[in-house]
């Protein structure tokens, strides 16, 4: 907490400054693996009045692979900026990290929040990183502090919202879901607020977990 914590505090001021913010960015990041593309054995069964008043399915269903999602929300604007992968490896993020260096102005200090992953200090990624001097931060939460970590709050909204239920005929078919599903969070993105210790840290007190 504090470390991290620091990251957060200074996102609402800049926030309400109204455009007139320092030339950095703040992300919370990490990878959710395992995302599978479910198909149906049968196809659904329509409603049935007095039976079955919603869309019904078979239990039984056909596993077409899994695809990963590497992302990140930007804490100011809160847009969600992701890869769509067969894994979530070093070179998924330097991938990852790659798209952030475009997308950003290159004066600006790229703040990223993510876990301790090997993946996010593996010699490809300080490979990577070398060849970027004083573009990127990171501050890392540490071991079990997952709860840190504002993204997880977006992965837990798409396990129970997006994903439940979701039958698909491919991992390509999965892969476009999920794109759509992040063209529309990003369309009226959601600007996450915290607020666990900040009062603490505003008033110069010791963080304790």
């Amino acid at each position: 907490m504090v470390q991290v914590l620091p990251v957060y505090q200074p996102v609402e001021p800049i926030k309400e400054s109204k455009g007139n913010t320092p030339p950095i960015a703040f992300l919370s990041y990490d990878e959710k693996p395992g995302i599978q593309a479910i198909g149906n054995v049968a196809p659904d069964l329509p409603p049935v009045p007095g039976k079955h008043p919603t869309l019904s399915g078979d239990s039984e269903y056909v596993g077409h692979g899994a695809l990963s999602l590497p992302a990140g929300i930007d804490l100011i604007s809160g847009q969600v900026h992701a890869v769509i992968a067969d894994g979530h490896g070093s070179l998924e993020f330097t991938v990852f990290l790659e798209m952030l260096d475009l997308m950003y102005p290159d004066d600006a200090l790229i703040r990223i929040v993510p876990d301790n992953r090997s993946a996010h200090i593996s010699k490809e990624t300080r490979g990577y990183l070398a060849t970027k001097p004083n573009r990127f931060d990171f501050v890392f939460t540490p071991k079990h502090g997952s709860w840190l970590n504002i993204i997880e709050s977006l992965f837990a909204k798409m396990a129970k919202t997006f994903l439940r239920g979701l039958r698909v005929g491919s991992k390509e078919e999965l892969k476009e879901r999920i794109i759509q599903w992040i063209g529309q969070i990003n369309a009226f993105p959601v600007q996450f607020k915290w607020k666990h210790g900040l009062d603490l840290l505003q008033l110069g007190q010791p963080l304790q977990c």
